[in-house]
């Protein structure tokens, strides 16, 4: 299998430490962008999941299995013999994508943002087709629309403010990549600029929900 050798421009980023969905960082405790953003979602999924204990074991497998070997990718020490086939047909079908990144900042960077009191890890952050991008990768039982995965490009506007926040570099394009079971690659590219006010309403909208609860447990 051919491999390309990717260019490494890694920053160096303060560590935090995830407990119970929340981040403990060197400004405070914040919660995961995902519980923020994808709250109403992940009440459904916590749902679905109750019913169908086998198909969601299945596909959070998929999904670390297909992140661990675009990391090592990523980081130019590819583990393809230690993979199954399944995952390595996932990863061939977006491997064509994945050569599009280089100049490497971060991958599984852990990030933060006092203003917007939020915390996670980006999936990468390097160039994709020449501009510097948050890059994320998802496996997915079939294709998905785009008014489907609208808080993918919400996670990664955040994301984006925070590596902004910082490292005090700018970016402005969210690449989302995904692997279907049905053997389709799909390829999302977006500017942040579309989601920064929607991505302020799903804050909003989850601290009115929540904080309330979380001040009354305290």
């Amino acid at each position: 299998m051919n491999s390309k050798v990717f260019t490494h421009k890694l920053v160096d980023l303060q560590q935090g430490e995830r407990v119970d969905g929340f981040y403990q960082t060197p400004e405070g405790r914040f919660p995961s962008v995902t519980t923020v953003v994808g709250w109403k979602k992940n009440q459904f999924f916590a749902e679905w999941r109750k019913k169908n204990p086998k198909e969601a074991a299945r596909t959070r497998t998929r999904g670390t299995k297909l992140h661990s070997l675009i990391e090592t990718y990523l980081l130019n020490e590819p583990k393809f013999k230690d993979q199954d086939p399944y995952t390595l047909d996932l990863f061939n079908q977006i491997q064509s994508e994945i050569d599009k990144i280089d100049n490497v900042y971060a991958i599984e960077g852990f990030l933060w943002s006092k203003p917007l009191r939020m915390a996670g890890r980006s999936d990468c952050i390097a160039d994709y087709n020449g501009v510097p991008s948050v890059i994320d990768f998802k496996g997915s039982t079939r294709p998905k629309q785009k008014d489907d995965i609208q808080s993918y490009f919400l996670q990664a506007t955040a994301y984006a403010e925070m590596w902004k926040e910082r490292t005090g570099q700018p970016i402005n394009q969210i690449v989302i990549l995904i692997s279907c079971d049905d053997g389709t690659t799909q390829v999302f590219v977006e500017n942040t600029k579309n989601y920064k006010k929607a991505l302020a309403v799903a804050i909003k909208e989850w601290r009115d929900e929540y904080e309330p609860k979380q001040c009354k447990q305290t």
